[in-house]
């Protein structure tokens, strides 16, 4: 298992961040990496999530966790391994939201594949995250 997490806490509350995320249709226009992104059916767990990351093939994602304002998981098959990422939305005492985004890879290798497939694609994880929370703020 190989697993890769980035936290910022913000001001912003978890109800805006969610309307963000919940609206799975746009998130190309604030996730760095994507193209296109686009839901197939309602959004409720076991629906699947049609993604275009930049310069590359479409992939397709399981949507497999969803609690309104707080958590929002997928799941991504390639090559024998299992890609799951998250978003977790906790309310802090301040008022504001811990933001974690989370990339989990499982499988035969990951151990192995995980420190270099991993890196790659959490390479943006900050950036990302900094427009999510620009487009929550908006």
């Amino acid at each position: 298992m190989w697993i890769h997490e980035h936290t910022v806490d913000t001001e912003i509350g978890a109800e805006a961040i969610w309307k963000v995320l919940s609206d799975v249709d746009n998130w190309a226009r604030w996730d760095t990496s994507m193209e296109a992104v686009s839901l197939e059916g309602p959004f409720e767990v076991g629906s699947h999530v049609s993604m275009t990351p930049t310069g590359q093939q479409p992939i397709r994602s399981r949507i497999v966790a969803i609690e309104e304002n707080a958590c929002y998981a997928d799941e991504t098959e390639i090559d024998g391994l299992r890609l799951r990422f998250g978003h977790t939305l906790t309310r802090l005492p301040t008022g504001g939201t811990r933001v974690v985004h989370r990339l989990e890879i499982t499988g035969p290798d990951a151990d192995r594949v995980g420190p270099e497939l991993g890196a790659a694609i959490t390479a943006d994880f900050p950036e990302a995250m900094a427009a999510l929370l620009s487009h929550a703020r908006a």
